[in-house]
């Protein structure tokens, strides 16, 4: 029997029964709990809410608000627990019963997720979020107080900065892609019953979150057309396709306010579905409105909570396990007036639907409630990472086409590099239960048939402190063990393999002991196995000096603020050899004295060997992560090096890559192969690729720049548009395009066909292209579809992806892609009307390989609508600007609204192709400051120095957000102009008029 949980109108009989069964709230009832018509699967969603709702007391009530939602024994409802990661397969948890700690899931580990978007196929990735939900119910299966069935997952953060030290949790650089994959995923973990979740999947992060640096005190500049155009698109997708159940506010500000109290989070997310979300706010953000940002100054944070739940926010992760501090904070903000009880519902309701939804309150569980444990790293599963593993791979680069290797002809191989034999997971991964590391994929590949020899090409180097003459030695693997300066000749203890990984920060691992040199700032030991855990202090920088010798610079993650006044963190020696930790004035000066040569014992392999296959690239721990972001894209010092020495010594060099983020190296390989920490089966698939088994279609996400040269200088300037970010606008020539990807075989395009040459606004066209496989080998290609609009008022992008399709063909065979275009697809915002507009145009249909790589072109004609020039005449707001210089977007109340802000005199904004009318006229504009004294706008045409029409002050208004009118005359207008807003002083301009 279907589980009817949809809405949907029940007969007059159950609705009378129904409302003779409930109860009044806390009342004791007299029927048993599981006879309760909330737990009869046959009432509507809306009548169980209605029941169960009803029964429960505000107490209650409120600590379902709670991350971990108190059980309610009176009516036989159970724990709840938020927040399952699962972002590439399941991830981690918290333990009710252990202090609320990380328990590491041991299942399957797919590719991360920036490697599932590089397979460019959807059904694949469905797939996979389809095995993680069912290992989630097989987990929870076992343990359901650890673990819960709604998950944080996926990220559609937008990859618009690679230095992101989050890159490698989103999926592209494009929304168009991003929607494509997140609802796919979202798919899978979803399931396909259509009432029912298998899981209850969440979209991280909302919104405009794209660095680490300061994340809860920075603000996101988003001006309109990069808010609808750009973040909001990766996000409604999914939404709109009910393939996830809500949104997990980010940690940042978008302009100026707090995701966490952005009424966008009710008033637009919501309305991309009729599907009731549950909103959960980011782990302790709650706390931030108050003690970080300070956005709200109420101790009690009864404000901030209030203001949350009325913004859209349904769910407080906070305190643990512990729901009793904002139960307490939530009834006094009843008790302030700052909520209602309705309010409270409705938030409950939320909560409570996806808990229906999930089967929870069904008497047999619902549809996916069979699942057991026995999922978990199960055969299935395993064949199906090692396909997304291959399909994740990107052949970057195949000069002379040294790939694919012939088995026959590959006796030697000598497997070289940091990342050899060794895989990683990352902090939203779980822990690998096998690992087929690229040395053991190769050996598996070629088997008795060929030798192969592996070698990790690190530098071991003796640290000598050059004032002592003692070495940098280890004690032992304890935390108290603490490294010295020995004297002496050095032993193993005072012997370290440094691996540069990217950037310009090492690792140091003690050859006797095989642990890493860590600590928070000193005093140092050896005691870490790995670079891992929330806090990563194995990280250092070694600068080399004029005179040939090295400082080492701590630069591992903090632990605690109070080491704020330690300046630079090098490390220290003192003369009885206690190594600490100083500035850097103070540091010591170490002889770098190799003791074995990690590239000269690469190239004694590569040398003796018939193909040698380098393996570098990044830890998904060290340099970018969570809470840190990277300031280069470049391959660390010792792995370029490597790469080349090898290169020099073996002409047939093969370079895999393995990085969570788009890479740059000083000179570039013949043949390189990129993938990300593609899980167990990465060295399987590195094989795969490598010996031709499985032809590479993956496609780049995110565009790679040749070097950190082409990035904007700022990092945190969200406005794609106006710095010429990712390849929507990017007019370099990059290293590799956004949808690069080469394959073993060649692909023919034919010419496109169009369903109709011109269509409206509200028309579909079908773009249908013959792609002929004309190599020797059955491949896949991804074909797409790009769009230029050729005329327009406002700056669009140079060419935009629309529509894709991976498609295989054998070896001289022909489909027809068919690849579907709305008109609405082709709609920007138009800040003259703040909405969505189709503008009449030709349109360039462009349909290749790639974003660079376009085969073949049409033309398309679009009836749409001209949009007309600016009427000024009627209140405008100020954040609709064409154009602007200095300016920040602020919020015009707490509440709602978005102001432009001057930080400084000589700050303006424009407005294109105004049409101002004769004679004279007014200026009239809402503007708060809060600085003593005045400040003015000048209304001026064509330039921010151009003709003046005229000066309105703005008076001192004695608050940010308090709001006074100040008007000016203006002479001499007319026409069809340009206008110009120049600010004199600081102060917040919400709306303003010329008439």
């Amino acid at each position: 029997m279907r589980h009817a949980l949809r809405s949907r109108r029940i007969g007059s009989v159950l609705v009378l029964s129904l409302v003779a069964a409930l109860a009044m709230p806390g009342q004791a009832t007299a029927e048993p709990a599981d006879a309760l018509p909330f737990r009869n699967p046959e009432l509507s969603l809306d009548a169980r809410l209605d029941d169960l709702v009803g029964r429960l007391t505000l107490d209650e009530k409120l600590a379902l608000l709670h991350q971990a939602q108190a059980a309610v024994p009176r009516l036989d409802i159970g724990f709840f627990k938020t927040g399952t990661e699962a972002l590439h397969g399941v991830a981690w948890s918290n333990n009710l019963n252990d202090n609320w700690n990380q328990v590491l899931a041991e299942g399957t580990v797919f590719p991360q997720a920036l490697g599932l978007a590089s397979t460019w196929d959807p059904e694949l990735v469905r797939r996979v979020g389809s095995a993680t939900g069912d290992e989630l119910r097989g987990y929870h299966s076992v343990d359901p107080t650890v673990w819960g069935l709604q998950v944080w997952a996926p990220v559609v953060n937008l990859l618009r900065d690679p230095r992101w030290g989050r890159n490698e949790e989103g999926y592209s650089e494009d929304p168009t892609l991003t929607g494509k994959i997140s609802t796919a995923y979202g798919r899978g973990l979803s399931g396909d019953d259509p009432d029912h979740l298998k899981t209850a999947p969440v979209l991280k992060h909302y919104y405009a979150y794209n660095n680490e640096v300061n994340r809860s005190l920075t603000s996101s500049n988003l001006p309109p057309r990069v808010k609808h155009e750009y973040d909001e698109a990766a996000f409604r997708p999914a939404i709109a396709a009910d393939a996830v159940t809500g949104v997990m506010a980010s940690y940042n500000k978008v302009n100026g306010r707090p995701t966490h109290v952005d009424p966008d989070l009710a008033e637009v997310v919501r309305s991309w579905t009729d599907r009731e979300l549950f909103n959960v706010s980011d782990a302790w953000a709650p706390h931030a409105l108050t003690e970080a940002q300070h956005y709200f100054d109420d101790p009690t944070e009864a404000q901030a909570y209030a203001a949350m739940l009325k913004a859209g926010l349904d769910s407080f992760t906070v305190d643990n396990s512990d729901s009793r501090r904002m139960v307490d904070t939530l009834k006094l903000a009843l008790d302030r007036g700052l909520l209602t009880v309705a309010d409270v519902d409705r938030s409950v309701r939320r909560a409570l639907s996806i808990r229906f939804r999930l089967g929870e309150f069904d008497p047999d569980g619902g549809p996916y409630a069979d699942i057991t444990a026995d999922v978990i790293d199960s055969p299935a599963h395993r064949a199906l990472n090692r396909q997304a593993a291959d399909a994740a791979a990107v052949l970057l680069r195949n000069s002379g086409n040294t790939l694919p290797l012939d088995p026959a002809r590959t006796g030697k191989v000598a497997v070289v590099g940091p990342l050899h034999d060794t895989l990683f997971s990352d902090w939203y991964g779980g822990k690998l239960p096998y690992q087929v590391t690229p040395l053991d994929g190769i050996r598996n590949r070629l088997g008795s048939a060929g030798t192969v020899t592996g070698v990790e090409g690190l530098d071991r180097v003796a640290l000598r402190d050059v004032a002592s003459g003692r070495y940098l030695s280890a004690t032992g693997t304890g935390a108290g063990d603490s490294v010295v300066a020995s004297a002496g000749t050095p032993t193993p203890a005072g012997q370290w393999d440094v691996n540069d990984w990217m950037g310009d920060y090492s690792t140091l691992r003690n050859a006797a002991n095989g642990r890493y040199l860590t600590g928070n700032f000193g005093p140092f030991n050896t005691s870490a196995q790995a670079p891992n855990g929330w806090y990563v202090q194995q990280q250092f920088r070694l600068e080399r000096q004029d005179d040939g010798t090295y400082l080492i610079q701590y630069v591992g993650y903090e632990t605690a603020e109070s080491w704020w006044w330690i300046p630079e963190h090098y490390v220290t020696v003192a003369p009885d050899g206690t190594v600490g930790t100083g500035a850097k004035a103070d540091a010591a000066r170490f002889a770098r004295e190799v003791v074995n040569s990690g590239a000269g014992s690469a190239v004694a392999a590569a040398a003796d060997a018939d193909v040698a296959v380098v393996v570098v690239g990044s830890n998904p721990f060290v340099y970018g992560r969570e809470i840190h972001d990277r300031t280069s894209t470049a391959l660390g010092e010792s792995q370029q090096k490597l790469i080349e020495a090898v290169t020099r010594a073996n002409r047939n060099t093969v370079v895999v890559l393995e990085s969570s983020y788009p890479t740059t190296m000083r000179s570039q390989p013949r043949s390189l192969l990129w993938t990300t920490h593609a899980g167990s089966e990465t060295g399987q698939a590195v094989a795969d690729v490598l010996f031709g088994d499985h032809n590479p279609a993956g496609r780049l996400t995110q565009t790679w720049y040749r070097s950190d040269d082409d990035l904007p200088p700022d990092a945190l300037n969200y406005d794609i548009i106006d710095t010429d970010q990712t390849y929507l606008y990017y007019r370099g020539t990059p290293l590799f395009a956004f949808g690069h990807g080469l394959s073993y075989t060649t692909f023919r395009y034919g010419r496109p066909r169009l369903s109709s040459p011109a269509i409206g606004a509200g028309d579909t066209v079908t773009v249908s292209v013959d792609v002929t496989n004309t190599g020797r080998r059955t491949g896949a290609e991804v074909v797409q579809l790009y769009t230029h609009q050729r005329t327009s008022r406002d700056k669009v992008p140079v060419k935009q992806l629309r529509a894709f399709e991976k498609v295989s063909l054998a070896p001289g065979a022909t489909k027809t892609v068919r690849l579907t275009l709305r008109a609405a697809d082709l709609a920007h915002w138009d800040v003259t009307r703040s909405r969505s507009v189709v503008e009449t145009s030709d349109y360039d249909l462009l349909v290749g390989a790639s974003s660079a790589d376009i085969r073949e072109r049409a033309t398309l004609r679009v009836r749409g609508e001209t949009i007309p020039p600016r009427d000024l005449s009627r209140p405008t707001r100020a954040e609709n600007f064409d154009g602007y210089a200095g300016i920040q977007l602020v919020d015009e109340s707490k509440e709602r609204g978005t102001a432009v802000g001057a930080v400084r005199a000589g700050n303006w904004i424009r407005f294109d192709d105004v049409k101002l009318g004769k004679g004279t006229g007014t200026f009239t504009a809402s503007a708060a400051r809060a600085d003593a004294g005045d400040a003015t706008i000048e209304v001026r045409l064509d330039s921010p120095t151009g003709r003046l029409l005229g000066r309105a002050t703005v008076a001192n208004t004695g608050d940010v957000y308090r709001y006074a009118t100040s008007t000016a005359g203006l002479t001499g207008v007319g026409g069809v102009r340009d206008v110009y807003l120049v600010f004199g002083g600081d102060l917040r301009l919400a709306t303003f008029s010329i008439g």
